[in-house]
């Protein structure tokens, strides 16, 4: 085998142990673009030039989404909010036409360069009332517009009870999924390495507010923690400690 073809099929390995645990996450994949929802196409021309956007904007996170997928991805922004890089949602479609068409892509060059500047003057007007913020991301959209949104971790009286309940119920679930595991090792259907992995947070602990300027989403988050802060309802451990806790922090 060529010193070639043994890099490209360690790179194939790679992409395949990484797209095993990234699935179980967010539902993105790595692939020879990059992080890719569904399963996107680009042409040699559009492969390349996305190249050079992803280097020329090293400090965002771009996630490739096909076509098809645009709408599900929207409705599920949160899970791909997830770090310190902004998040930037992008289809194929764009790509392919900023890649040919320079009027296009200077157009949407700027969306992502006004989009990119913005947030981060949003990140430095939050203080620390605003520490719950997950991440941030932006989807670029079909009509000249970027979206804005952020994943806000819930602190909600109703998440407290279900994390509650959900720790009485956690033992028995290990013991019926090790039992399940075991038997399905011996009958050769699952070697330990094609176990999906949960290591992300659930969509359920979190809420995506939305918004088309950077100056709504902040009053959205801000409007967010409000209601979390009077919506807070001690769990019976805090009040058997019997101290005060600033929920402010």
């Amino acid at each position: 085998m060529s010193v070639n073809a043994m890099s490209r099929a360690a790179s194939a390995e790679v992409y395949k142990n990484y797209e095993r645990k990234e699935t179980g996450k967010t539902g993105t994949k790595l692939s020879e673009y990059g992080k890719t929802v569904g399963e996107p196409k680009l042409s040699e021309a559009a492969k390349k030039y996305y190249e050079g956007l992803k280097s020329k904007y090293s400090d965002m996170d771009f996630v490739l989404v096909s076509s098809d997928k645009m709408e599900q991805v929207k409705a599920q922004a949160s899970r791909y909010a997830t770090g310190s890089k902004t998040v930037v949602l992008i289809d194929e479609a764009k790509i392919e036409k900023m890649a040919t068409d320079e009027n296009y892509r200077k157009q949407y060059e700027g969306i992502i360069d006004n989009a990119r500047t913005t947030l981060e003057q949003l990140k430095q007007s939050m203080d620390s009332s605003e520490g719950k913020v997950q991440g941030f991301g932006i989807q670029v959209n079909d009509n000249g517009t970027v979206s804005f949104f952020a994943a806000l971790k819930k602190s909600s009286a109703d998440q407290r009870a279900r994390i509650e309940k959900k720790a009485q119920e956690k033992k028995e679930d290990r013991r019926i999924a090790a039992k399940k595991e075991a038997k399905e090792r011996l009958e050769g259907r699952k070697t330990p390495e094609d176990k999906e992995i949960y290591g992300g947070r659930s969509a359920e602990d979190t809420v995506t507010v939305t918004a088309s300027s950077a100056e709504e989403l902040l009053q959205k988050i801000k409007d967010f923690m409000l209601e979390e802060r009077s919506n807070h309802v001690k769990t019976s451990q805090e009040l058997n400690i019997g101290q005060h806790i600033d929920f402010q922090a």
